[in-house]
């Protein structure tokens, strides 16, 4: 439900990755790069049906590409996770 004045959302579709391609994204390459992202963490590209391969061969080239999945069946990243801090009993 929408409170007076305020408009719904709407999300833009996800565009290719592909450097200057404006088709909608179709692909969700998954991928991260283990000398700065923990293993479980996974950054997302969106690819065309055009420019899938391209993209994956990219990745796969670095050691980057973790898997491939159709868009809509994509999670998203909930990003890095802040240090867990110990509780203390606040003495020095």
């Amino acid at each position: 439900m929408l409170n007076e004045g305020q408009q719904p959302q709407h999300e833009e579709p996800a565009r290719c990755s592909s450097k200057g391609c404006k088709a909608e994204g179709v692909w969700a390459l998954r991928w991260n790069n283990p000398s700065i992202h923990t293993p479980e963490r996974r950054k997302l590209w969106a690819a065309c049906d055009a420019h899938r391969e391209h993209l994956a061969g990219f990745l796969s080239a670095r050691g980057f590409l973790r898997d491939v999945v159709p868009l809509e069946q994509a999670e998203p990243d909930p990003g890095p996770r802040p240090p867990v801090v110990e509780a203390g009993d606040g003495t020095p």
